[in-house]
């Protein structure tokens, strides 16, 4: 602890072979959120709660998981950083778009990956004779997706975390006293430095971390100040030393989505899925919640430093995003309401709690 915010030290890898090749924390945050969602989706289908079989729970994993990685990479290309399909260098995987440690996922990417493995999903398989069986609603699929997947949604913001990106607004700059719960990240130096979060004075202070580098637009710096950063993440007390007074304290908006994302959303929709609801309900109330719960968070959490306007009106470019989400699913819950369906599920009365088996469909 220093002062009153604590120095980010953590390791992005769990085991680090060399360089960057090693296994990190935040592909088995994504490896560990599927394992949950096709535990919670056998449960369910075991119990009768849903329409997929247990063996056709493992067929959908697959698709969904092709899904959120396609769909959360080309996502982030797409709404954050174009210019990665143009995008090569002279080491592996060469091309942009395959260099998840350079931006990562969009979780507004992955979700329309989802919604695109669900419609693939509900077709069902052909049998022997090229018949299609074991089809599903689409609805139902996103349904069932929507309840199974904020756990892995809060550990993937814990990973950004670890990582040290995805960075939270300023409380403290560097040597003022912080509130406890602030946090100091050494990655704020290796990305784009904002102009409010740089004077002459501390680019001055910044340039001294690196002996022979006088400007921290030297290509020297850079790879001076990482390796100062990994050590310590390796738990040099030298190094601590040194980038803890030249470091910001801000809010760990990181966790602040983890809560949210991972153990707010979950608790409303489950709630919600209490008794049967008719098929796209549940899909429609994940796409609202996420939307206001990603949009208070925001608040506390930077625009990607690289976009030209940061914020439009006030609001980021992921919370326009999120807004647009809510008005989406604000309108489907309307629509899937009025359809003349029956509804499914219902976890409440399955497991037999009195207080909730009176509640009319």
């Amino acid at each position: 602890m220093t002062l009153a915010a604590w120095l980010h030290d953590l390791n992005p890898f769990l085991l680090q072979i060399s360089g960057n090749f090693g296994l990190r924390w935040y592909g088995l945050s994504y490896g560990a959120g599927f394992v949950i969602a096709w535990a919670i989706l056998q449960w369910c289908s075991r119990r009768g709660l849903i329409l997929l079989s247990p063996q056709r729970v493992t067929d959908a994993m697959l698709y969904c998981v092709v899904g959120v990685v396609l769909g959360g990479r080309l996502g982030y290309i797409a709404f954050y950083k174009p210019e990665l399909l143009i995008t090569f260098g002279p080491e592996p995987p060469w091309w942009g778009a395959l260099r998840v440690n350079e931006g990562g996922m969009s979780s507004h990417g992955g979700m329309i990956g989802v919604i695109i493995a669900c419609c693939l999903i509900a077709r069902g398989r052909r049998d022997e004779t090229g018949v299609r069986r074991d089809g599903v609603p689409a609805l139902h699929l996103l349904d069932i997706t929507a309840l199974a997947c904020p756990i892995g949604l809060g550990l993937g913001r814990v990973a950004n975390f670890i990582n040290g990106e995805l960075l939270g607004r300023i409380v403290a700059g560097p040597g003022e006293p912080a509130p406890w719960w602030a946090v100091k990240f050494p990655q704020e130096l290796l990305g784009e430095l904002r102009p409010d979060e740089l004077t002459p004075a501390r680019e001055a202070v910044l340039a001294r971390l690196v002996p022979g580098v006088t400007s921290i637009d030297d290509r020297a710096w850079y790879a001076g100040v990482k390796a100062l950063v990994d050590r310590l993440q390796h738990g040099s007390a030298e190094a601590a030393a040194i980038l803890d007074p030249v470091l910001n304290s801000r809010h760990p908006s990181q966790l602040y989505q983890a809560f949210t994302d991972g153990v707010v959303l979950t608790l409303v929709l489950w709630w919600i899925w209490r008794r049967p609801r008719k098929p796209g309900v549940i899909g429609c109330w994940f796409m609202m919640t996420y939307g206001v719960l990603r949009v208070i968070t925001e608040f506390w959490r930077l625009p990607d430093a690289h976009l030209a306007a940061q914020r439009v009106l006030g609001l980021s470019r992921g919370q326009w995003l999120s807004v647009a989400m809510f008005v989406v699913g604000a309108v489907g819950l309307v629509i899937v309401q009025r359809r003349p369906v029956e509804p499914i599920g219902g976890w409440a009365r399955r497991l037999r709690f009195p207080g909730l088996q009176q509640e009319k469909v």
